[in-house]
């Protein structure tokens, strides 16, 4: 287990709450690895608490499908599957596409410029090689559209989807050949938007995705090629 993650309390929420959210932004993050084993005690004395909220936390995380229980060995943090990838970007893409063309006929001018900004604030993150400042600035990108489309309920829906989406996001930019390509793609949606181009906006929306899902999918046949070969 990885020494990189730490508990940040908040007078606001339980410590159940706390500790969810902790090792939840661990395994999203990927701090906590696919196949890592989640153990009560160990956690416990990590984070300096009981085991009850770490067992409540567990079973939260089972739920959401980030942890699974596997017979005789305990909980693990869950594998990142081709089958898992492609049903969550499957709707993501849609609702992408949907996102820009919304965008096409209603973001503001203040938007606009906020989306140019993220552009280069992107551009920017991918230089510092740091794969948490990049994921931060790519997600900031895609909230500028989705907040310029004004639907209340698209937004409750990919907020929803952006908690899975995360982890694959995660890694899809830890691939840096990619970085030259998202910033492109980047731009491409941009000016799209402002130039109220919705087919060529949804068109590369829908590319952006597809290029991601091809991305991780090679990784995920690569790590599973690695572990094989560990196992021989």
């Amino acid at each position: 287990m990885g020494d990189n993650f730490d508990m940040t309390m908040d007078e606001f929420l339980p410590l159940r709450d706390v500790v969810f959210n902790t090792l939840r932004k661990a395994i999203l993050t990927g701090e906590l690895k696919p196949g890592e084993r989640l153990m009560e005690i160990h956690l416990a004395n990590r984070l300096g608490v009981s085991r009850t909220p770490i067992r409540e936390a567990i079973r939260k995380l089972e739920l959401e499908g980030l942890v699974i229980m596997i017979p005789r060995r305990g909980a693990e943090v869950a594998q990142i599957t081709e089958k898992s990838l492609k049903d969550v970007l499957e709707v993501r893409r849609a609702l992408d596409a949907l996102c820009v063309e919304l965008a096409c006929d209603r973001i503001n001018s203040d938007e606009e410029e906020m989306l140019k900004e993220a552009c280069d604030e992107f551009e920017r993150a991918t230089e510092t090689k740091d794969a948490t400042i990049i994921a931060k600035a790519d997600v900031a990108f895609h909230d500028i559209i989705v907040q310029a489309t004004g639907n209340q309920r698209l937004i409750q829906l990919i907020n929803n989807l952006s908690e899975q989406m995360y982890r694959y996001r995660f890694e899809y930019i830890k691939d840096e050949n990619r970085h030259d390509s998202l910033i492109d793609e980047h731009r491409i949606i941009y000016e799209s938007i402002v130039k109220r181009d919705k087919k060529k906006a949804a068109q590369t929306a829908r590319l952006h995705i597809d290029n991601q899902e091809k991305s991780i999918i090679r990784q995920i046949r690569l790590e599973q090629e690695q572990t094989a070969n560990k196992k021989k």
